[in-house]
């Protein structure tokens, strides 16, 4: 395989940095993008080309795919918190949207052939599928999927028109920390309950609200698809590779592992972690909130091989609370 040098933007945030020790343990070539609005310099190893600017500067982008030989791009700069993005949709269309186009047509100016990019199962919307695969209707519920889908239509259309190819990843809920502690999540008023949850265990938090437990589930609270972020990073590292050895292939592929746990399978198992008990106040479901989103994950495994190391909630729990425990001193 030609390890071509890759230019990872976001590579300060929470999964940009899994990414970028992913790649570096692997031997390819890396640089690092970020404004650093949500991201931190010191998720970056100091051996890690760093570059502090915004993803939308065509002079700074040329100047690292000049310095650097850029050969790839991982696209995980943006922003993420889906109720953040229903009080401000304008701030999501740039960040997500406009930015990613000037990054692409940057791209394309440079002649870099592959890009690899962040997107979400928030494209298919509130569908009444438990489990979704790749193919199912695309109606994103709020401006954080609309801005995630466009981005995905720009790559289709421009793999038509340009010598470049994509794939994009439809993550589901990516939780936990790299094994080795080296990074995790710090993100400022996260919104995923494995994050939320792990914060009240740590004193971070008083409670862990429940949004509803009259869903039709087992135990009548929400089911999710929860995927290790080291897993996921290596799905990207696949994915790269195979965008290498099929230039011409395009891909849009689900990131999860075909089960889901509840919203109480996660607080008892956080319980379990700590031998502790977690503050539970039950609130009214929110708007939109569905009973469970599970990934259909059968095409990623037959195009990629990807096979999970880490499938297993508390395994996710425990190295999310290790993490945070850490960040905390």
């Amino acid at each position: 395989m030609n390890k071509v040098p890759v230019l990872v933007t976001g590579g300060a945030g929470y999964i940009g940095s899994h990414a970028v020790l992913a790649l570096r343990d692997a031997g390819w070539p890396v640089a690092v993008i970020d404004d650093l609005s949500t991201g931190f310099r010191t998720a970056v190893p100091d051996d890690v080309p760093f570059y502090e600017g915004d993803v939308a500067d065509a002079e700074l982008l040329a100047r690292i795919f000049e310095e650097q030989g850029t050969g790839a791009i991982m696209h995980f700069a943006g922003s993420v918190i889906v109720p953040e993005s229903i009080e401000k949709p304008l701030r999501y269309y740039e960040n997500n949207s406009a930015k990613s186009r000037a990054l692409l047509e940057a791209a394309v100016e440079a002649g870099i052939p592959h890009f690899v990019f962040s997107s979400t199962a928030a494209v298919y919307g509130n569908s009444d599928a438990v489990k979704v695969d790749e193919d199912a209707p695309t109606r994103p519920a709020n401006p954080y999927g609309n801005s995630k889908l466009m981005t995905e239509l720009m790559l289709a259309d421009a793999a038509r028109a340009y010598p470049i190819n994509f794939c994009a990843l439809r993550y589901f809920n990516v939780a936990g920390a790299d094994p080795q502690g080296r990074v995790g999540q710090r993100t400022e008023g996260a919104t995923q309950l494995i994050k939320v949850a792990v914060e009240a265990a740590s004193g971070q938090r008083d409670h862990v609200e429940i949004f509803g437990t009259d869903f039709d589930t087992p135990d009548g609270t929400g089911v999710r698809d929860y995927i290790h972020v080291s897993d996921l990073v290596d799905a990207h590292l696949l994915a790269l590779e195979a965008l290498i050895g099929q230039p011409d292939r395009s891909m849009i592929l689900n990131c999860g592992y075909g089960h889901g746990a509840s919203v109480l399978e996660v607080l008892d198992a956080v319980d379990r972690a700590t031998n502790g008990k977690i503050e539970r106040r039950i609130a009214a479901r929110r708007d939109g909130d569905i009973a469970a989103r599970i990934a259909d994950n059968r095409r990623i495994v037959e195009t990629l091989g990807w096979q999970p190391k880490h499938d297993d909630l508390q395994e996710i729990v425990n190295h999310a609370l290790a993490w945070e425990r850490k960040r905390r001193g």
